[in-house]
Order: C-alpha cells, then sequence, then structure tokens
C-alpha cells in the first residue's frame, strides 16, 4: 500500500534544513502542496536567511508546488497569516508538522530566565500558535494531522536541558488534551520523539554516530503520523532505522485507611505505591479520578 498526500496541503515549521526540510521534500514526492516555514535564523534563534525559498526551489525543481513562509511561530498573527495565504492558494490545511525549535543549553545554575523563557515560546508556545492558527479550518474541513516535536529529553531528562526538556514533555502534554478535543472533526494528533543528525545536534553526536542518525531515518514515521490512516494520541521515537513507542502510565497504587493518611503512613506504603506491577495507560486525564473512585466504592462495599 502506498500512503499518497495527493490533494493535501501541508505546513511543515521549521522546514529550511535538517528534520523540517526532509519532510517536506518527502511530502512533496508524495503529492502534497508543501508550506515551507522557516524563520531562518541560527539554533539560538537570532538572524534571519532565506533558507525557506532554498527548499521551496528544490521540491519546484521535482516538479512539486510549494511556497516560503518566514513568519516567526512564536508570533500568532504570523501563523494566521501563513494559514491564510495557504488557504488562499491551495483552499485548505490538512497537515501541519510543528517542527521549528531552538536551542540555549545551559546547566541550570548557569541558565538565565530568557533563555528558559525563550526556548520554551518557540517549541511549546510557537506550536499551540501554528495549531490554533489551523485548528478551526481543520473542523470545517473535518480532517487535519497535526505533529508535535516532542524530545527524549522531555520525556526522560537530560543534563543541562531544563528549558528545552520542560517544552518538550508540554508538547506530549498538548497533544494529549488535542487529540480528545479534535477527536469528532477527524483531527489526529500525535508526538514524535526523534532522534537525528541536524544542525541542532551537529555538536552532541560522535562523527560516526552523526553519519547514521540521518534526518531521512525519522520520515517514515513522521509522516505515517500524519498520513490518512494515523493512530491519534502516540507517542513516538525514531532514530538511524530504530523506531518505537512511548507512553504515559499509572498504576493502580493503594487506597489508605483515614488512620494511614499521614506522612508516615504514605512513606510506608510507598514500596506498594510505586509499584509498577498492573500499570496502564490510561486515555484521559478522568482516568486518574476513576481509580480513586473505584476504590473508594470497592471499600464502602467491604
Amino acid at each position: 500500500m502506498t500512503i499518497s498526500f495527493e490533494g493535501r496541503v501541508a505546513i511543515v515549521t521549521g522546514a529550511g534544513g535538517g528534520l523540517g526540510r526532509a519532510y517536506a521534500l518527502e511530502l512533496a514526492k508524495r503529492g502534497a502542496k508543501v508550506v515551507v516555514n522557516d524563520l531562518g535564523g541560527a539554533r539560538d534563534g537570532s538572524g534571519h536567511s532565506d533558507a525557506a525559498l532554498k527548499v521551496v526551489e528544490e521540491i519546484e525543481a521535482m516538479g512539486g508546488e510549494a511556497m516560503s513562509n518566514g513568519g516567526s511561530v512564536s508570533e500568532y498573527e504570523q501563523m494566521v497569516e501563513m494559514v491564510a495565504r495557504a488557504k488562499e492558494r491551495w483552499g485548505g490545511v490538512h497537515v501541519l508538522i510543528n517542527n521549528a525549535g531552538i536551542l540555549r543549553d545551559k546547566s541550570f545554575t548557569k541558565m538565565e530566565p530568557a533563555d528558559f523563557e525563550m526556548v520554551v515560546r518557540v517549541h511549546l508556545i510557537g506550536s499551540a500558535f501554528a495549531t490554533k492558527a489551523c485548528w478551526d479550518l481543520m473542523r470545517e474541513q473535518n480532517y487535519g494531522r497535526i505533529l508535535m516535536t516532542a524530545s527524549s529529553t522531555g520525556l526522560f531528562g537530560n543534563f543541562g536541558q531544563a528549558n528545552y526538556g520542560a517544552a518538550k514533555l508540554g508538547l506530549a502534554g498538548l497533544t494529549k488534551t488535542l487529540y480528545l478535543e479534535g477527536a469528532k472533526n477527524n483531527i489526529k494528533v500525535n508526538t514524535l520523539a526523534p532522534v537525528a543528525a541536524t544542525r541542532m545536534t551537529e555538536d552532541i553526536f560522535p562523527e560516526e554516530a552523526f553519519k547514521l542518525f540521518g534526518p531521512e531515518n525519522v520520515v517514515p514515521a513522521a509522516l505515517y503520523l500524519v498520513s490518512e490512516d494515523s493512530p491519534t494520541n502516540a507517542i513516538v521515537g525514531a532514530g538511524a532505522g530504530g523506531y518505537h513507542s512511548a507512553w504515559v502510565t499509572m498504576n493502580k497504587g493503594v487506597l489508605l485507611p483515614p488512620a494511614e493518611r499521614t506522612v508516615e503512613g504514605f512513606a510506608a506504603n510507598w514500596d506498594k505505591i510505586s509499584d509498577r506491577a498492573g500499570d496502564f495507560v490510561p486515555q484521559s486525564g478522568a482516568e486518574q479520578s476513576a481509580v480513586i473512585i473505584a476504590q473508594l466504592q470497592a471499600a464502602m462495599k467491604g
């Protein structure tokens, strides 16, 4: 089965290079009309360039259709304008890949509040702005596929990336609400945690590993997650040909009797409270309350 994007309009943010460029090129090869968004700055978010226009030229050279956009994801009005132009030219927006990002890595001790705020603004707020700009249009179309770019840093932590990790886990949380809100309008939302050799990671990977982790190896996961038959609310990792899923789980825990609902009682039961046996994947936040209510009802019957 060939996965096609014929008749679809896709926006890829941060598509002037690296992963975003790879996504844009493959979407175009598979028939999508692509908005190549890129502010074109350095990886710390400073400066501008014509990176988006160069990718558009690549797409047009292979017979595809694309338009460049230099708007900043951190400015909502610019995202609204970007979506409006895509709709005016091609009639809609069906796919959004939130890929734009910057790095300002430092230990939390040395990190200035402005560096924390800026990284969160670009990754988390920027993805929310781009998504919000598309949301009503996707609801009207009764079709939308949205991909958030998280990271192993957000899911599992990494020294020196407190700002980046906070933003990236926030994106996984954003996915978990939007997939619920978008379901009735056929809007599917997923999270990707890529590991790729790009400008963002060129001084992190050893040279040999850098060669193995080419952006093209992440493309299959990203495009499947924005395809017509994609899942929704998935968290997927991808890099160097390795693909996996991750989940946010909880266990059943224990219901402490009134006499044990103290700090000491909690401490005494910590082994049971933290036991992962029988953990499960909640599909919404309401399931946390549901587990506790069920335990209370069982205790009352007993």
